[in-house]
């Protein structure tokens, strides 16, 4: 009987390790990482012609300019000042939220000084307010 009883904790340890394995072990290619504008200046020369990379920061205000393929502007680190920024070519239609002082999160590759993107998220806070609504105490 004791024969079993190591058979069945045997048993279940490898099902434990396969099971980690399983939900672990694909953490790393699911998380999403991303250079600031600073970071992606400075390892600009690390990213060859058409490698791609993610970038993420806030659209400066005033810098928005419709394309006829898409968008241009300019992420930059913060919205202070003096932050680092990186001018943006995006192709296709914006994401629905997209406005000026938003933050973005963009995928595409360098060409020259201008990154060039294709794909963006917008990153937004979590409470909701109705179009045309200001927003006030909730109750």
């Amino acid at each position: 009987m004791s024969r079993y009883r190591l058979l069945f904790v045997a048993g279940l340890g490898v099902a434990a390790v396969l099971l980690g394995l399983l939900f672990f072990g694909n953490l790393n290619r699911n998380l999403v990482y991303y250079l600031t504008p600073a970071e992606a200046v400075a390892q600009r020369a690390d990213f060859g012609a058409g490698q791609r990379l993610q970038i993420g920061g806030y659209v400066e205000p005033g810098s928005v300019v419709r394309t006829a393929d898409g968008l241009r502007f300019i992420v930059a680190a913060g919205i202070a000042p003096g932050s680092a920024t990186v001018a943006v070519r995006h192709t296709g239609a914006p994401a629905q939220l997209f406005r000026a002082g938003i933050g973005v999160v963009l995928e595409g590759s360098w060409r020259g000084d201008v990154f060039v993107s294709d794909t963006m998220l917008v990153k937004h806070d979590a409470n909701y307010r109705a179009p045309g609504k200001q927003a006030g105490p909730a109750g």
